[in-house]
């Protein structure tokens, strides 16, 4: 499919940064947008790719997350801040197999899941700071929110912005970037593939990136 045809919706650009690395993303974004590097799949060979809905839990309760399911659209990432709680599962197969029916394509939190063979299995990623078993409260008066920014190792995740994850990490791409990034990520990979094969080739990768060699050599 041709970069024009990508790139003429919203959905198209979740299409194609489906199949980029998160590295290039950030790195043709000018280094923007990388979660913080303890935020990996629970899973090896877990990929999402999304627009992010932004959701605030209180740490070790999972009511909002309950919430945030059925006030989700299809296609988007649950991408939620509870506050770096690395020891609750806020997460499990449950919550998976209700965010599967309603259409959402994965979950990003800066603390703890459980069931990660479960979600393997379901075929939902996510992505997470830490696994716990322990449990979580479901405190009605809790405070949280649905939609609103939430900032998560100094990136600021708004609703609608491009959430990418892989199995180096999650880079979030502000939604008024996403097209142009995802075009210079096309254009990286594609050079970057020049640069493989000229090293394939026996050429010295500080003449390529003009590289000061070792001033005694």
């Amino acid at each position: 499919m041709s970069m024009d045809k990508l790139l003429a919706s919203g959905q198209d650009l979740v299409e194609a940064a489906g199949v980029l690395p998160t590295a290039t993303l950030h790195e043709a974004g000018g280094k923007i947008g990388a979660l913080p590097a303890a935020i990996k799949p629970v899973r090896p060979g877990m990929r999402l790719a999304g627009t992010a809905l932004p959701v605030l839990c209180p740490p070790g309760d999972n009511l909002w997350l309950h919430r945030a399911v059925y006030e989700a659209d299809p296609g988007e990432v649950l991408v939620v801040d509870v506050g770096e709680a690395m020891e609750h599962g806020h997460w499990g197969e449950v919550l998976a197999v209700a965010a599967q029916k309603r259409g959402i394509a994965g979950l990003v939190i800066n603390g703890g899941v459980r069931d990660g063979d479960q979600l393997l299995q379901r075929g939902f990623p996510v992505f997470s700071a830490s696994i716990s078993i322990r449990g979580t409260a479901k405190d009605p008066y809790g405070a949280g929110a649905i939609g609103e920014p939430v900032r998560i190792g100094g990136v600021e995740i708004r609703r609608g912005d491009l959430v990418v994850g892989d199995a180096d990490g999650v880079v979030v791409v502000p939604a008024d970037q996403a097209a142009a990034v995802i075009e210079k990520s096309v254009q990286r990979e594609a050079d970057e593939q020049d640069i493989l094969a000229r090293l394939a080739a026996g050429e010295c990768s500080l003449d390529i990136y003009s590289l000061p060699k070792r001033r005694d050599r």
